[in-house]
């Protein structure tokens, strides 16, 4: 049965056109769904809309399919459409009519963003952490490493000196820089949206106050047209922080193909890292490292799908806004996966200095050329034309 049954029947075609795959991607809801109705029912017995008896059975059943949830157990049909279907549903079957008070004072549309945005909190915070250790982890690398030098290249062609700390300190000071901005849209997606219906408030006198204090939000979101305008830009903002921290690694891994080719050799990958091919016995492709690099591509234009899907689009919610939540879930998990690559990456990959050192080849200290002739009064210019006509 879906909650906005009528009496007629819903043509097969456009039901299957209208729910996609949003009943498999909403089995990542379940649990934050539950949560959301939890402080809701708890909110409804404060103002008299639900008994104790109703609220403690309403409660016991909603943590039943939380653990339901979490033993893959509790699962969304398509004919459900989503996951508020499924278990207000369970609810009814379960505990009868007091199932059916759930959803007073409640629509669809802020139910779905509160459960969203307590989920993208708990992925925000995981993914701080596991970025906090790869940091750690190159801080290590950096340590084992950091006094070997390198040459710096600009326009792909050697440069002047580097050296393995200075690469992986680059990286390093920008992850630090990438956790202010991550913390920036916790901050801002932080705020409750519950209690504000399809975007135009509810008829009754509620407690949003309450809710929001129940499920751990730092204020709410007062005005519910913004609210449903939110969603979609909110999402945005959390794509573009973590297409910044794509952005690192894919110069980390454009970096590391071609120092680890052989005719540079400064970086050494286990064997178990590469893979063949299927023409040439000889071949040991670094696959990992060019799927890194294009998995910043993919984030992006999951950035711009969101950003277009939320176009042109009139105050309110509209329905095309149900099109960005899986945007945002891949994104979310390539993330999470990349950043637990690169972590062994930085762990097992060893430096040359062998052939670090050979790479050091003379022209890289031509700049220091110059800036040594200073001392003898020459000006800059000077010194640098004369350095300059060693290098035809």
């Amino acid at each position: 049965m879906k909650i906005w049954q009528k009496k007629y029947e819903l043509d097969k075609q456009i039901e299957a056109f209208t729910v996609g795959n949003d009943y498999l991607i909403d089995q990542k809801l379940v649990k934050y769904d539950c949560l959301g109705s939890i402080a809701h029912v708890k909110m409804l017995k404060k103002i008299g809309i639900l008994n104790d008896i109703e609220h403690d059975k309403l409660i016991m059943a909603l943590y039943e399919i939380i653990k339901l949830d979490g033993n893959n157990a509790f699962i969304i049909k398509q004919e459900d459409e989503d996951c508020h279907t499924a278990i207000e549903n369970y609810l009814i079957k379960k505990i009868g009519d007091s199932g059916k008070k759930i959803h007073t004072a409640r629509s669809r549309n802020d139910q779905v963003i509160t459960a969203l945005r307590l989920y993208y909190k708990d992925e925000i915070k995981c993914i701080i952490n596991l970025y906090s250790e790869l940091i750690k982890t190159l801080i290590n690398f950096k340590k084992k490493y950091g006094l070997i030098k390198i040459p710096g290249f600009t326009h792909m062609r050697k440069a002047m000196p580097s050296s393995i700390k200075m690469w992986t300190e680059s990286f390093i000071e920008s992850m630090n820089d990438n956790i202010l901005l991550l913390n920036f849209i916790f901050k801002l997606i932080d705020q409750s949206p519950l209690g504000t219906g399809p975007g135009y408030g509810i008829p009754i006198d509620i407690d949003r106050e309450i809710t929001a204090k129940y499920l751990g939000f730092n204020k709410i979101q007062k005005n519910p047209i913004y609210i449903q305008n939110s969603r979609g830009k909110f999402e945005s903002t959390i794509l573009h922080g973590l297409s910044q921290i794509m952005f690192d690694f894919n110069k980390i891994a454009s970096d590391l193909l071609i120092f680890s080719m052989p005719e540079f050799g400064f970086f050494e990958f286990p064997l178990e890292f590469f893979t063949g091919s299927s023409i040439m016995p000889h071949k040991k492709n670094p696959d990992f490292l060019e799927l890194v690099r294009a998995k910043y591509n993919i984030i992006v234009s999951y950035e711009f799908q969101i950003k277009n899907l939320i176009g042109n689009l009139i105050s309110g919610y509209n329905r095309d806004i149900q099109l960005t939540k899986s945007s945002v879930i891949n994104s979310i998990e390539i993330t999470k996966e990349t950043i637990r690559l690169l972590k062994k990456v930085f762990r097992k990959m060893v430096v040359n200095k062998n052939n670090c050192e050979k790479a050091m080849t003379e022209e890289l200290f031509a700049t220091d050329k110059v800036y040594n002739l200073l001392k003898k009064d020459l000006s800059f210019r000077e010194a640098y034309k004369k350095v300059s006509k060693e290098y035809k």
